[in-house]
């Protein structure tokens, strides 16, 4: 018996006329996560993607790479039929052979949209129905709460028979709303943003902040660690690693401790700005929660943002830790993010931050420093990478 994998739309088969320019970029992502693992023929028809194997493949495998490609709304395993009663009933028996004893209740539905298939969508639920009623004694029909759904069907490109649907990812396909510059720290919280952003439609770019000698080679390769485990749910995406060891050591000498932070905050921005508009970002990302800690008041993201020319994204805003860590454990960068690596936030952190700053104030303080060839010769010396969706 052939079986194939069904992919059922999200938000895209809500979409009017530039319906089919979503459909492609999905199209292209799903072929992509399935290059490892096999070959495949993937064609997209009526809000639904069938992949089909051409070779041996792990399909439990395969179902699982699937369930996290962005723009899926479900996906589930459906054994393949002709176009006829007989055979999609001999299918039905067959391919739910294992399920049927399990439970005691089912109902069956039907989705005809071959409309000139001779049986109409009750008929096709009756006929089946009454098949299984008579092989499987333990069952019996409940329309309103069954504890299994039988679906059978009957497309324009052939007939399918499938029992339970999983939930997928959802949202939109990666890289159908442009490209964001991700501020990517060793934390829990910007792997979080930038998988939240990335359900959105948003290609990652990633940029983190590296000050040797206070940050150690460790601290480097945690964070990419964090990007390959990010790939799984973002798809491949470059990381951009700025060294920040002059400029912070030129803040903490020029400026008041007290208003570190928002300036170190700032020169970020001001960096993470240059490289987006090189790579052609449309937003910078950031993992900010609102009163989280000292820089992410209302009045410091305020400083924070005058600095940035492009628009800044915090999709983490109106969260809660525990929120977070749970979608950091979902996406497995959880256990990654709590290593004991400083990163260059952490290493020149003031005694007594300045939580309410004024930007006027802020601007003062950075006119004490010559920000222009810090940036610059921050910009030159970024060290481009690539975390690969494996």
């Amino acid at each position: 018996m052939k079986e194939i994998i069904l992919l059922k739309y999200g938000e895209i088969a809500l979409k009017g006329l530039n319906k089919q320019s979503f459909e492609s970029v999905l199209l292209k992502n799903v072929r992509h996560r399935l290059r490892l693992l096999g070959r495949f023929e993937t064609r997209a028809a009526q809000s639904t993607i069938v992949v089909e194997p051409l070779e041996e493949c792990d399909l439990d495998l395969v179902e699982e790479r699937l369930s996290h490609v962005f723009g899926i709304s479900t996906i589930t395993r459906a054994a393949v039929a002709q176009k006829e009663m007989g055979d999609i009933a001999r299918v039905a028996l067959e391919y739910l052979a294992d399920s049927l004893p399990l439970v005691s209740t089912f109902k069956v539905e039907a989705k005809r949209s071959d409309k000139t298939f001779p049986l109409k969508t009750p008929q096709i639920c009756e006929e089946i129905g009454g098949l299984l009623l008579e092989r499987f004694d333990n069952l019996s029909v409940d329309l309103h709460d069954p504890e299994y759904r039988v679906v059978v069907e009957v497309r324009d490109f052939g007939a399918y028979v499938h029992g339970v649907a999983h939930k997928a990812a959802g949202g939109m396909p990666v890289g159908s709303s442009g490209m964001g510059m991700l501020m990517l720290s060793g934390g829990i919280d910007s792997p979080v943003a930038g998988y939240m952003m990335a359900k959105r439609g948003v290609q990652l770019c990633c940029i983190h902040f590296e000050s040797p000698p206070y940050t150690s080679e460790r601290a480097k390769l945690k964070v990419l660690t964090l990007a390959d485990k990010m790939t799984e749910y973002c798809n491949t995406f470059e990381v951009h690693v700025v060294p920040f060891t002059r400029i912070q050591e030129e803040i903490k000498r020029g400026c008041k401790e007290e208003y570190f932070t928002v300036i170190m905050r700032r020169v970020m921005m001001m960096v993470a700005n240059r490289v987006a508009k090189a790579r052609g970002c449309g937003a910078i990302i950031t993992g900010e929660s609102l009163a989280q800690v000292a820089s992410q008041t209302m009045q410091a993201i305020g400083c924070t943002d005058a600095a940035s020319e492009l628009p800044v994204l915090r999709p983490l805003i109106g969260m809660d830790k525990l929120e977070i860590v749970d979608i950091a454990r979902k996406i497995d960068t959880f256990e990654t993010s709590i290593l004991p690596y400083e990163d260059c936030c952490t290493v020149f952190t003031p005694r007594h931050p300045k939580t309410r700053p004024v930007l006027e104030q802020i601007v003062r303080e950075e006119e004490k420093l010559d920000l222009e060839p810090l940036i610059e010769e921050a910009v030159s010396g970024t060290e481009k990478l690539v975390a690969i969706l494996r």
